[in-house]
């Protein structure tokens, strides 16, 4: 981990801390990679981040492509995917070797942060020092983890798309001549 930001509710949207964070700053003002652009084809571009669907498109985060799709867009979500796997799996590992991060905590809400914030650092450490990480403890991270399981945003999400759906059909229904009845 390279970046955290630790401190918020649970239950706030990760794009919406992501917007209020310092790493946001740092990617919107260019100075996180400071003169660190590749090009492909005729377009230059900096270093990006990725991003699931609920992340703004930037030019320096990258977000899948929604809707109907055609195969080369589709294509690209893959890959995009593949490269997220990377940023789960080491949340995986984390949760793995400190599970008690997917418990309820008794500490006061001024400790959790700074108790989150180390086992980042501790988990940096031991992945960096090549230490045994167990297969058995993502297993019992993931059990826990579906004992405190976070809201849903995919049906969140699908939910938002099937408003879009009904709006516009209504929309289209009331220019219609039935519709100025």
């Amino acid at each position: 981990f390279t970046n955290i930001n630790v401190g918020w509710p649970g239950k706030v949207h990760d794009a919406r801390i992501f917007r209020n964070s310092g790493l946001f700053r740092l990617l919107q003002q260019g100075t996180f990679f400071p003169d660190q652009k590749i090009t492909i084809g005729d377009v230059e571009m900096p270093i990006v981040i990725l991003g699931d669907p609920a992340y703004p498109l930037m030019p320096w985060l990258m977000k899948p492509y929604t809707g109907s799709l055609d195969s080369s867009q589709d294509l690209f979500n893959y890959r995009l995917s593949k490269c997220r796997m990377v940023v789960e799996c080491a949340f995986g590992r984390l949760k793995g070797r400190w599970r008690s991060l997917l418990t309820r905590s008794d500490l006061s809400q001024t400790n959790i942060p700074i108790v989150i914030a180390a086992c980042c650092v501790l988990h940096n450490l031991s992945e960096s020092k090549g230490e045994t990480f167990m297969a058995g403890w993502e297993v019992e991270a993931n059990r826990l983890a579906a004992d405190y399981a976070q809201p849903d945003t995919r049906a969140i999400r699908r939910s938002q798309r099937d408003a879009l759906r009904i709006r516009e059909a209504l929309k289209a229904s009331f220019q219609s001549e039935r519709g100025n009845q």
